[in-house]
């Protein structure tokens, strides 16, 4: 995530459980406690120095929590930082508790040497923390405006403290470039959570917004005349809430594998601030009502404020911290939500699934996420690195790895199990449009067919017989006046050919829909196609048990499918004609048809016909089925659905 040096696993420092990490945080706990003890025993009356110790205090334990914890996975610059902010402001708590002993008990050692660090030590880590620390905080090397924005950082940081220490500047003169250095940090971090890569904008939102809140918490120390709680209460809400958003980025990217044990010091680090917080408000706020002699009642009433709020706050803390380490998995119901939600917006059943990987991904704040069918790759987020887990589903599986240096635990498993059947209905939705796409190829190549059918019917036959009919009446009308006993025979030769056409016409138009099919329904219209065969010299016997009036695409489909079966017969079969059988059940419809001729050869290929009947019947979710006939013959099935009316 930093953006100096290689990842760890993959060439980086590591640090590890003992060594620095262990010395930052017990020398930041230790001055902490340390300042507290010498604090409680010095027993000074309340001021406004007070609250600024209660920062420092709780800066050197939740900064040194922090850094100890990052430093035993990687160490590197941002921890480092950490530490450096967690010891300055420790020494500077534990410098303003001695000061305080000394003037209660004098002769107090290394009184006169510790006093200057409560004004001083806190400066470097902490102004660090926000002039230099974001302008770190990224996935990939510093471009040129991050490596100028670190160097102003340390410049103004530098200065500040060299300012402060040597010279005795006025606090109010020091704040300006600071607070101005801060928000172009904050600035940069927002440019970059709305422009840059999406996968680098993860809780950078949240970091922006710490950084701006640290750079105006010092707004105050350069505005005289404000109430004196207020500068020490913005730096402690403000310092206290920093670390958290730092964590958000890492968390929400699973950095380092800073899983449980960051959870917990999140918890533990924002439940002492919180408190502290209220203790201090809790405890002004009465002294200021009640007379100068109330500070015992104040300090009294805060104690049982302070213990009655433990438990609500520390529960509250612990669902907002769960939801930051473990994403929405921590409530499956909600990711579910939140990911059905992409149903809507998708814009391609592709772009559905790619969709629905991401937010499986982000929700369960996994490394990556695959979403397969067969060995095909239909959606794919994040880059797997590591071992792969599996859930299969209905029409694929769900491919899925952990960051790298973790496993998926069981609170994740059962979350993945519960997202993934929305992956699952986006797989379903995915397939019905594949098929859909395929029954619309389908029905178009079906239509093309037909129509290279009545071109052909039109061009090679047709339209030839129309030109013969043509040149034999012109001979015909030339041999009237010449002979005409002659021309009567060639009439009526023409005649007869011209009926034929007019029967091809017909016959090339029942493969339509005809108008009695809507309106009288399917059994009306196969009893005019037998009357128009049978005219022909070709008997179609019609045995249809059909609810009359009935139209629709089913209807139509059989109709069709008859219509070329009876056709085929008449043609092929040899035959002099055919049976058709339709009945109609609950839910399906039953039709053959059925000749007593050759049957099938076995060695012709299918045509035009063959392949438009089981066209019709797929495109309705039915099915074809040609077959030989006994003892001889060939019998035509189709069975299709057949719903209510």
């Amino acid at each position: 995530m930093w953006g100096v040096g290689p990842p760890a696993g993959r060439g980086g420092a590591r640090g590890g459980p003992g060594g620095p990490p262990a010395v930052v945080a017990v020398l930041s706990g230790g001055l902490a406690v340390a300042a507290l003890v010498v604090f409680a025993t010095a027993r000074p009356d309340l001021d406004s120095d007070q609250l600024f110790f209660l920062v420092d205090a709780v800066g050197a334990a939740v900064y040194g929590t922090v850094a100890g914890v990052v430093l035993a996975r990687r160490v590197h610059p941002v921890p480092i930082l950490l530490s450096l902010a967690s010891i300055g402001v420790g020494l500077s708590a534990l410098s303003y508790a001695w000061t305080k002993l000394a003037e209660v008990r004098p002769g107090l050692p290394f009184a006169g040497v510790l006093a200057p660090l409560q004004s001083t030590a806190w400066i470097p880590g902490t102004l660090a923390l926000f002039l230099v620390v974001p302008w770190l905080v990224r996935d990939t090397p510093l471009d040129r405006r991050a490596r100028l924005g670190v160097l102003a950082g340390a410049v103004v940081t530098a200065w500040f403290f060299w300012a402060r220490t040597f010279t005795g500047t006025a606090v109010g003169w020091l704040v300006l470039p600071v607070v101005t250095l801060g928000l172009l940090a904050a600035a940069d971090i927002t440019y970059r959570w709305r422009c840059g890569p999406v996968s680098d904008r993860i809780g950078l939102g949240w970091l922006a917004l710490g950084t701006a809140l640290m750079a105006v918490s010092y707004i105050p120390l350069a505005v005289p005349g404000l109430p004196w709680m207020l500068t020490p209460l913005l730096h402690l809400a403000t310092q206290a809430f920093y670390p958290v958003a730092i964590l958000v980025v890492v968390l929400r990217q699973r950095l380092w594998g800073l899983d449980l044990a960051v959870g917990r010091a999140a918890v533990a680090g924002s439940l002492v601030a919180v408190l502290a917080t209220g203790y201090l408000a809790v405890t002004a706020t009465v002294a200021l009502i009640l007379p100068t002699d109330g500070s015992v009642v104040a300090q009294a009433i805060a104690a049982v404020a302070v213990a009655l709020a433990v438990q609500p706050v520390r529960a509250w803390l612990t669902r907002r911290v769960h939801t930051l380490v473990y994403g929405e998995g921590d409530d499956p119901a909600s990711a579910v939500r939140r990911l059905g939600r992409h149903f809507a917006g998708a814009q391609t059943p592709r772009r559905l699934l790619e969709d629905l990987a991401a937010g499986v991904g982000v929700a369960l704040r996994l490394e990556s996420v695959t979403v397969r069918r067969g060995d095909e790759a239909l959606a794919r987020w994040g880059t797997p690195t590591g071992p792969t887990e599996q859930v299969v589903l209905r029409d694929g599986r769900l491919e899925v790895t952990a960051p790298p240096g973790e496993t998926l635990g069981p609170r994740s498993f059962r979350a993945l199990g519960e997202l993934a059947s929305v992956v699952e209905a986006g797989l379903v939705v995915l397939r019905s449009s594949e098929e859909l796409d395929a029954a619309r190829d389908r029905l178009t190549e079906a239509r093309l067919a037909e129509r290279r059918t009545i071109r052909r019917e039109l061009h090679d036959g047709l339209g030839p017989s129309l030109a013969g009919i043509r040149l034999g009446l012109q001979g015909a009308r030339n041999l009237i006046d010449s002979d005409s006993a002659g021309a009567a025979p060639l009439i009526d030769s023409l005649l007869r050919e011209l009926d034929h056409q007019v029967e091809g016409v017909r016959e090339l138009s029942r493969g339509l829909l005809p108008p009695v099919l809507d309106e009288l329904g399917l059994a009306a219209a196969l009893e005019e196609m037998s009357a128009v065969h049978s005219r022909s010299g070709f008997r179609v016997d019609v045995d249809a048990d059909v609810p009359p009036g009935r139209g629709g695409a089913v209807v139509a489909a059989a109709y069709g499918i008859a219509a070329e079966a009876v056709t085929n017969a008449r043609r092929h079969s040899g035959a002099d004609g055919c049976r058709v059988l339709v009945r109609a059940a609950a839910d399906r419809l039953t039709l053959e048809v059925r000749d007593a001729g050759r049957g099938l050869d076995r060695n012709a290929r299918r045509g035009v016909g063959t392949h438009s009947m089981r066209e019709r019947a797929e495109d309705v979710g039915g099915t074809v089925e040609i077959a030989a006939a006994q003892p001889h013959g060939t019998v035509v099935t189709a069975d299709l659905p057949w719903g209510p009316s």
